[in-house]
């Protein structure tokens, strides 16, 4: 009897592994919301995410909460704000008295004490894949079952050495995964966090010379052809899912992790700002530095639709979960976007919240140290607030014009050109007790241990 109930307990798991999809996570790097053919952009080619935009419940006015890299990405694999895992930054302030190599063990031992989405989907049957950018040390310390990035202490290990190869160099790594899982008849997720259209800026020359213009600066056109590279890997990792039959059985999210606004001889900036990108883009918390396109695409299950909600990357974290069947944990602030992209249910929310904190982190224990900005998007309406966090380095200078409240109409204002906090008082004081409110929840859940195991 024993024996029976044993083999029928492997049969139930393996029906419920093959009912599992695939999942794919494809993260852009640095790239700005409206640079893509489907979002609009007139010079800008991309091809293969135009056509999986086709396939996809696209959320034209999706935002990632922080606009810098690591804590992006942190985001996506907690399902936490910034504030809540405690990565603010992309690097411990230096010097110190402290070691920067401990102090770099120590944000990194952060993500140990977290329950990420490799971990929960293991736990349920998936192998995993990382590669791309990676900034908390060996893959295996997200949970992921395989990877590229051997991560700190090895040299070049600060945010995704091996790793970082990938597009650049080709695809295999992430395409012999594929094949291995589906081999081994394994429910799998891939990390897909390419450095593109990342600097530097070095497309090939075919893709150069399409971009070329007399009358273009060649670090615009440099640019734009880095974005058509991504695209063109992307499109390889989508038709490698065809060729191995598995793309009906696979969700496809895609979300980039901040945006970017190249930086031009004509671009306006203080003569201290030295970043390859322009002002209000990567690290601000306007539209240029915070908003994504954010799609979902399965096949027979998610119908092709442009979905008019505001919506966050910290939504991602419950949605993937629900579609491989596992329930978040309590303490996750974001929502599954399932029944709202397979059903068109309401999203039961309409207002969405950030923060942006200076590129080095002072205090690996208070987040408030290095705070600049909080924002708060309700309809069309969008408040942002300044802080006067401690900046050690990358010298970031608020805009003389925009140290009090900044409040604009995304509706008439997309591009965030007239700030008219003035003339809306009452919107200042709605959103900004929203943002009271909010920050005291992710305060206590910062102090009770929110997200950790």
């Amino acid at each position: 009897m024993r024996r029976i109930l044993f083999a029928f307990a492997l049969l139930c798991s393996a029906t419920m592994a093959a009912e599992r999809p695939n999942i794919v996570l494809i993260i852009s790097d640095d790239q700005a919301w409206n640079d893509y053919g489907f979002m609009g952009h007139d010079v800008i080619q991309t091809p293969q995410l135009d056509q999986l935009a086709a396939r996809s419940a696209v959320f034209r006015r999706g935002y990632v909460p922080t606009a810098l890299c690591r804590p992006s990405l942190a985001t996506l694999v907690t399902g936490l704000y910034a504030s809540q895992h405690g990565i603010t930054g992309n690097d411990p302030a230096k010097p110190g008295a402290t070691p920067l190599s401990v102090r770099r063990e120590k944000l990194i031992s952060k993500i140990d004490q977290t329950q990420t989405l490799p971990r929960l989907l293991g736990a349920a049957g998936y192998r995993s894949h990382q590669s791309g950018k990676w900034w908390e040390g060996n893959y295996s310390r997200g949970g992921f079952t395989d990877g590229m990035t051997r991560g700190f202490p090895q040299p070049g290990g600060r945010h995704g050495d091996d790793g970082l190869k990938i597009g650049r160099e080709g695809m295999q790594p992430v395409l012999q995964f594929i094949d291995d899982a589906v081999e081994a008849s394994e429910p799998f997720f891939v990390w897909y966090a390419p450095f593109l259209p990342h600097t530097p800026h070095n497309p090939p020359d075919r893709l150069l010379k399409k971009y070329e213009q007399k009358d273009r600066p060649v670090r615009l056109a440099k640019y734009f052809a880095m974005c058509e590279w991504f695209d063109e890997t992307c499109g390889q990792l989508v038709d490698h899912l065809d060729t191995r039959k598995v793309r009906d059985n696979t969700l496809i999210v895609y979300v980039t992790d901040n945006g970017w606004i190249q930086r031009t001889p004509q671009t306006e900036v203080t003569s201290d700002w030295k970043s390859q990108f322009a002002p209000r883009s990567k690290q601000s918390p306007n539209e240029g530095g915070v908003r994504t396109p954010v799609m979902l695409s399965w096949p027979g299950m998610i119908p092709p639709a442009d979905r008019p909600e505001l919506v966050s990357s910290i939504d991602l974290f419950p949605t993937i979960l629900a579609a491989a069947g596992i329930s978040a944990p309590d303490d996750r602030p974001g929502i599954n976007l399932l029944p709202v992209a397979q059903d068109g249910a309401a999203l039961e929310r309409d207002t969405i919240f950030g923060e942006s904190f200076a590129h080095d982190i002072v205090d690996l224990e208070d987040p408030q140290a290095t705070l600049l900005y909080r924002w708060v998007i309700r309809d069309q309406w969008k408040l942002i607030l300044c802080y006067d966090g401690q900046v050690s380095r990358y010298p970031f200078v608020h805009e003389p014009a925009l140290q009090g409240p900044q409040v604009y109409n995304l509706q008439t204002d997309p591009h965030e050109e007239h700030n008219v906090a003035t003339n809306e008082p009452q919107i200042v004081n709605e959103l900004s007790g929203l943002l009271t409110d909010w920050w005291m929840v992710e305060r206590r859940s910062l102090y009770s241990g929110a997200g950790r195991q």
